[in-house]
């Protein structure tokens, strides 16, 4: 084998061969130019290094920096931490033009929205503009996207709203399972808890449960009916949802009329404050948001504390709520990227909302990301960099200095309707009947993460989201699939039956393709499902009385990895082919499976003439007269 060519070209990079006289000669000859080889070897500290860096620096962030001066290396450390240092050098006055019409737009949108977003989270409303003025100065320094637009965000809030009444203790850090499909189901259920939580400011209820779960939420609600409703209450809850719900509509139907939708937050918190400042409703039961604590941020350095029985507590909503955040605020800046065909660096997303909410926590904000309302709306102002951001926060601390005092009045109706507005956009219909075209077990992962939130609780949804998350992963990995080859008339390919009924079978051959890498928790089912698929042939050829099975080839190419147990289901397979006189023949092995299979001697067992690079070459070789006659 030694000098031999190496090759981890999977048998699908096969050309088609239309039988060339070359072709036919190796075909004749049993012979072929290029065998499976080795791999190098090499030392243990070598072999550790590069999997580190395939591990954990696959990217090469270390690149730009190979063979430069100290100076420009510094240069290139402060603009990776700090990319507006690079791309702020090109800024010019026309970006400054679409970035302030952006930013004075989602400032309008942001400033309601925040105060309702702070009473989701059991928080008073002023600690919601806090975290829409330091968060997004920290971002516009250090995040890579130009579109996302930073703020405390709906399913946020309902987590710290939820997680800081109950105990909460699972998930953590398998939180990292969460799939697409239970993220869709997730946020589907979280809008309908967080819609269903607005109904006590929406009506005007006073005694309201405290539970999340539709049931018990309802309850309170028609318990109410009589008593605990305001009329006036439900009567401004349903005019300004109405007017938002159809501002909304515009703006969908006409791009152009962004600013429609946007601005109608702020109009409806004024004209509504106005309306019960003017008639003193507050005063025939209309709940109102009271006193807003007017200046910047306090510093909260001192209630920050690395003891005490609320240690745990904290650490573990910290990384339940900045696992969601982290992952929403990445989703839509890639999102916006595609659009604009640029790219964000997830390195720089982590470091940059990592920071911004280090600092937050020290200056009273609790936790901010990327809102997608708010990011989508900046898109279509017009944005050109996270200068938008910028005059976003000059506008709300605006807001704290000035015009804090202004919102006494606003009823609470108004927020819970901005709110409901805003969390419906987060019900991914068309997303979930794709997820239930494409895939069932996912579709069962969507709707149990939605059914979980909104009958039981948001914690119990996220469990059960994980859960049929990690059920999946443990389901595709204990139950690979392994496939019947056939040959494509008149080529040397080899394809799934199923997929191309056309695929002839090879007499005295079978030949099966393991779809995974093979490891302690699947090689006995492989190895029971390549038999099983031999039994299957061999009753077949009984019936049709055809010649024996002599050779049994597996095609290697989709199996990246193999362990020891998976080398001794291979052992245990060829002892019981051999019992049958038929012969074990392995095609295009990788240079990791085939270095492991070498060193346990296995190449030795078989025999290293009963390896192949291609399918078809193992076939021409094992069955030349069948080959022919084919």
């Amino acid at each position: 084998m030694k000098g031999r060519v190496a090759s981890d070209e999977p048998e699908s990079r096969e050309m088609e061969i239309t039988g060339g006289p070359s072709t036919q000669h190796r075909a004749e000859n049993n012979q072929s130019v290029y065998k499976v080889g080795f791999p190098p070897k090499k030392s243990l500290l070598r072999e550790f290094t590069d999997t580190v860096k395939e591990t954990l620096f696959h990217d090469e962030p270390l690149r730009p920096y190979k063979d430069q001066p100290v100076s420009r290396k510094l240069v290139l450390g402060l603009q990776f931490l700090f990319p507006i240092l690079e791309w702020g050098r090109q800024y010019s006055f026309n970006k400054f033009k679409g970035d302030l019409i952006a930013g004075l737009t989602i400032a309008s949108l942001c400033i309601p929205q925040d105060i309702g977003y702070a009473k989701l989270a059991n928080l008073d409303p002023q600690y919601g503009l806090y975290s829409s003025f330091v968060p997004p100065l920290i971002y516009a320094a250090m995040g890579s996207s130009r579109d996302i637009a930073i703020g405390p965000v709906a399913v946020v809030s309902l987590l710290l709203g939820t997680l800081i009444r109950e105990e909460f203790d699972p998930v953590g850090f398998i939180i990292d399972f969460l799939s697409h499909a239970a993220i869709v189901g997730f946020m589907g259920g979280a809008a309908i808890t967080i819609a269903l939580q607005q109904l006590k400011g929406f009506l005007g209820v006073k005694n309201f449960t405290t539970k999340t779960d539709i049931v018990s939420v309802m309850k309170s609600v028609w318990g109410n009916v009589h008593h605990g409703w305001n009329w006036e209450t439900t009567v401004i809850g349903s005019a300004f949802l109405a007017f938002l719900l159809i501002t909304k509509y515009i703006g969908k139907r006409k791009k152009s009329l962004f600013w429609v939708p946007a601005i109608a937050p702020l109009i409806s918190v004024v004209v509504a404050t106005f309306c019960v400042y003017i008639t003193r409703a507050d005063k025939r039961g209309v709940q109102i948001v009271k006193d807003i604590r007017k200046g910047v941020n306090p510093s909260s350095v001192h209630k920050i504390h690395f003891t005490g029985p609320y240690l745990g507590k904290g650490f573990r909503i910290g990384a339940v709520a900045g696992m969601v955040a982290l992952t929403e605020a990445i989703a839509i800046g890639r999102t916006f990227a595609a659009m604009k065909d640029y790219q964000i660096d997830g390195n720089k997303e982590m470091v940059a909302l990592g920071t911004m909410n280090i600092i937050g926590s020290l200056t009273s904000c609790y936790i901010a990301t990327g809102s997608f309302s708010r990011s989508a709306v900046n898109f279509m102002a017009g944005c050109s960099t996270a200068v938008s951001n910028i005059v976003m926060s000059i506008v709300v601390l605006l807001t704290l200095l000035l015009i804090t005092p202004l919102f006494k009045y606003t009823p609470n109706a108004i927020l819970a309707s901005i709110i409901i507005s805003a969390v419906l956009n987060l019900i991914d219909i068309k997303g979930a009947y794709l997820i239930w075209k494409c895939d069932k077990l996912d579709f069962i992962a969507c709707m149990g993460a939605f059914f979980g939130v909104i009958f039981i609780s948001v914690e119990i949804g996220l469990l059960i989201a994980v859960s049929i998350s990690v059920a999946k992963i443990i389901l595709q990995v204990t139950r690979p699939r392994t496939v019947l080859l056939g040959n494509l008339p008149r080529t040397t390919i080899y394809r799934n039956v199923d997929q191309y009924p056309e695929a002839t079978k090879v007499p005295g051959v079978v030949v099966v393709r393991v779809d995974s890498a093979i490891y302690f928790n699947n090689s006995n089912y492989i190895k029971e499902r390549i038999l099983r698929w031999l039994r299957d042939e061999e009753d077949r050829i009984k019936e049709q009385n055809l010649p024996r099975i002599e050779f049994l080839i597996v095609e290697l190419s989709p199996v990246t990895e193999i362990d020891t147990t998976g080398i001794h289901a291979f052992e245990e397979l060829h002892t019981i082919l051999q019992k049958r006189s038929v012969q074990l023949v392995l095609a295009n092995p990788g240079p990791a499976v085939i270095e492991k299979l070498q060193l346990a001697k296995f190449t030795e067992l078989i025999g290293e003439k009963h390896i192949y690079l291609t399918v078809g070459e193992a076939v021409a070789n094992c069955a030349p007269k069948s080959r022919e006659d084919a």
